[in-house]
């Protein structure tokens, strides 16, 4: 990401997207979204290979399969505050990128964003947890164009030792994050920390 962006998100992830009003509204933690196991984790060596980045092309849609996602995706933009705006809560299929960042495909850090639920249940990254290395995730590009990537971990962080450099720093290929919250769940705080997805572009078409 770029300048003020690397603060700005990690506020926001910590914070506006983890109230867990759902899990609020029901009493109790049985109905928590999936968790990533330590064997999802980031390995020692990260995968050299990656596909040719492409040019810049803001995106319109994210899709994982694996895990039931094919959501439109919206422009995200700093606060006057300094913090990242989020996708409309109501709106739980929604995610959003930010705008004033890398676009998915282009070399350098892409950051996608979505609240895991909302005040009625499950939202757009429910099960972002679940996901696994080697999973496909796809972005469509307002260009026409499909960016493909391929997971390289996913992994949970507590919010007050969320590690920026690692999450949004600067990347020498294309590569995707994409984050929503996890880890405990307490009811007068909400969600604990956030689950991260690190992916690479690894295709096109």
């Amino acid at each position: 990401m770029r300048g003020l962006g690397n603060t700005a998100m990690a506020i926001v992830t910590a914070v506006a997207l983890c109230s867990g009003a759902w899990l609020l509204r029901n009493g109790s933690e049985t109905h928590a979204p999936p968790q990533p196991t330590a064997a999802e984790a980031r390995s020692g060596h990260a995968d050299p290979r990656s596909a040719p980045a492409l040019p810049p092309s803001p995106p319109d849609r994210i899709r994982i399969r694996s895990i039931g996602v094919d959501a439109p995706l919206m422009g995200l933009r700093l606060t006057a505050g300094g913090a990242l705006d989020v996708p409309p809560a109501e709106r739980k299929n929604l995610a959003g990128w930010y705008e004033s960042g890398t676009t998915p495909g282009e070399t350098g850090t892409a950051i996608v964003a979505g609240h895991v639920d909302n005040a009625e249940g499950p939202a757009v990254f429910y099960d972002l947890g679940a996901l696994k290395k080697g999973a496909v995730i796809e972005v469509d590009r307002r260009d026409g164009g499909v960016a493909v990537f391929s997971v390289d971990a996913v992994e949970v962080y507590d919010a007050r030792a969320f590690p920026d450099a690692k999450v949004y720093g600067a990347a020498r290929r294309p590569e995707l994050r994409v984050i929503t919250c996890g880890g405990g769940y307490s009811r007068s705080t909400g969600y604990q920390g956030n689950v991260v997805v690190f992916a690479h572009l690894t295709g096109s078409r």
